[in-house]
């Protein structure tokens, strides 16, 4: 029997896909992330809107950092 497609439309139940999770050190994304700021890379604009995970700990730390960065 031939397999039947069908066309998502996604009208009817959400699809939720289980994305795989990856695993880095922090150092080793500061570290790729900087680089590719400082080159301009334009992969970065690609995920602007993506969320991210981040421990409870580090949010509190970016959330204050922000706070207490002085404005442009």
């Amino acid at each position: 029997m031939r397999p039947r497609l069908r066309l998502f439309t996604g009208d009817r139940d959400t699809f939720t896909a289980d994305v795989p999770q990856m695993t880095i050190s922090f150092g080793e994304l500061m570290h790729i992330l900087d680089e590719a700021s400082r080159t301009h890379r334009t992969w970065l604009r690609d995920f602007s809107e993506d969320g991210v995970q981040v421990p409870e700990d580090l949010y509190e730390v970016l959330t204050e950092y922000t706070r207490m960065r002085p404005g442009a």
